[in-house]
């Protein structure tokens, strides 16, 4: 299978190649004062014929050509594919992931994932080696941090594309989807996903997955709490009936919230009429009124970027990147659930973790979730917060609890690992273990791939040395509020 895997790779590299050799062909054989009526037709034709070629849509050639022009403009993607180290699918996916970048960012994008020897490489398992998943989770996490156009501003674009979307199926099904900002739509997973766990038992027959899909249902099919509207009048149960406008209602329309209570049942609360950055809807119609998520999550937000000297993303267990407004925002209307992580201004590494007790187990478990980032097994994406701390060494075999000799797994790896030959290698303090499966094919381990954080213009220069910035007598964060607050 592995051989085969790579003469795939190598197929598909020759086939990208000749298809933009074909495209190319054709173009040059257009005479330089051809109108544009000739050149478009010639395009359109070429894109029919690789189509009938291939047997696919004439769509499907046009998004290959597309593909592999991108690959072609970037000779170490379409190497790696060439010599089957990448997939078809792996390459296409830096493809997607560099289409709206300039060439030198796209081209630092996969000098940093494809070049061992760049000056900051990733780390952990290489990109060859990570399922595509992981491996566009990884691209997406590095685009977002280095993109031309802050987080920021392209987070306020496509809040405003916000919807729910119907796709009828077959046999009597549907799918209901919704394109949500990340942070109310990860909060919703996590609590659909804590909620089943607790409903699982022996004498529960539904799957995780059913469990999860019938509370779905029932939170919507039921009205629940004060955030429930009365389909009789189509108003919020209190709710003054001027605010009916014909058949049209203000409830959820830009004006501010006036019903703060919390709806238990729903782990929700009700936000106040601001937006994700801070402003009032009224002047930001990318936004509305909703509660404020209180799943349990953590987010890793660099210490300039919750100040607001920053605009640097943070980070989102179980999803990537977030504007630092979605993280000074959940950290401010959300700090029972959302748990804070700081990070050092000098290196990136984790300065502080939000403890609410001193007792070691919780700061392991917090300390594990800072180091694996997920689920440790091979192309598992299941996030922190819903995995199991595991010896890596058995106790009753001499096992120690330290951090590492501890993994976190989900319940279907955990079982796994005890129930079959896979056997994880050596953690460290920093590193999650890798995997050795049934056959003796060793599976890289994958870590989180941070940066340092950026610091804000006129504050501290990150090149002076130690004995300038940091005084023995205090703690990282010490020396940096000290620096920053006058007196």
């Amino acid at each position: 299978m592995g051989l085969e895997k790579k003469l795939e790779a190598q197929a598909a590299a020759r086939k990208a190649r000749s298809v933009v050799e074909a495209s190319d062909l054709q173009q040059a054989m257009i005479p330089p004062d051809a109108p544009l009526h000739d050149r478009t037709y010639t395009e359109i034709s070429t894109v029919e014929e690789i189509a009938g070629i291939l047997t696919i849509s004439s769509g499907a050639a046009s998004g290959f050509i597309t593909q592999s022009r991108q690959m072609c403009a970037l000779p170490p993607v379409l190497d790696a594919l060439s010599m089957g180290s990448l997939s078809w699918q792996q390459a296409r996916i830096f493809a997607d992931e560099t289409e709206a970048l300039d060439h030198p960012a796209a081209a630092a994008l996969v000098e940093h994932f494809l070049d061992p020897d760049a000056p900051n490489p990733a780390r952990g398992c290489p990109a060859t080696g990570l399922v595509p998943a992981r491996l566009r989770a990884r691209l997406r996490g590095w685009r977002e941090r280095h993109h031309p156009e802050s987080i920021e501003k392209r987070h306020h674009k496509s809040a405003a594309d916000r919807r729910v979307e119907f796709t009828p199926d077959r046999d009597g099904m549907a799918w209901i989807s919704a394109y949500l900002p990340a942070d109310q739509a990860l909060a919703i997973s996590n609590d659909l996903t804590a909620t089943a766990r607790g409903l699982q038992g022996e004498n529960e027959t539904r799957t995780l997955t059913q469990l999860k899909t019938d509370d779905f249902a029932r939170r919507l099919l039921t009205n629940r709490g004060a955030t429930a509207i009365d389909r009789s009048t189509g108003l919020v149960p209190g709710e003054a009936p001027e605010k009916i406008i014909g058949l049209a209602t203000l409830v959820g329309s830009d004006e501010t919230a006036t019903v703060a209570s919390t709806c238990s049942d729903a782990g929700t609360q009700v936000d106040h009429g601001l937006s994700t950055d801070g402003t009032d809807p009224g002047t930001n119609p990318a936004t509305g009124k909703v509660p404020t998520p209180r799943a349990d999550v953590l987010v890793t937000v660099p210490f300039f970027a919750l100040l607001g000297l920053t605009d640097e993303p943070a980070e989102l267990d179980g999803y990537g990147p977030i504007p630092a407004s979605m993280a000074r925002k959940l950290l401010a209307d959300g700090a029972e659930s959302f748990r804070r992580v700081l990070l050092d201004p000098s290196d990136g590494t984790p300065l502080e973790i939000g403890r609410t007790s001193y007792r070691l187990t919780k700061a392991m478990k917090k300390a594990l979730q800072l180091r694996d980032g997920k689920c440790t097994f091979s192309g598992c994406n299941n996030n922190s917060l819903d995995n199991e701390a595991d010896h890596l060494t058995a106790w009753q075999h001499g096992g120690t609890t330290g951090i590492s000799n501890l993994a976190q797994l989900c319940p279907k790896h955990h079982r796994l690992k005890h129930n079959s030959g896979w056997e994880p290698t050596a953690a460290t303090k920093h590193e999650p273990p890798g995997w050795t499966s049934p056959t003796g094919r060793h599976y890289q381990a994958e870590q989180p791939d941070r940066e340092p954080p950026q610091w804000p213009p006129g504050i501290l220069s990150t090149e002076a040395s130690p004995p300038e910035i940091y005084s023995s007598a205090h703690s990282p964060l010490e020396n940096v509020l000290l620096q920053l607050l006058p007196g």
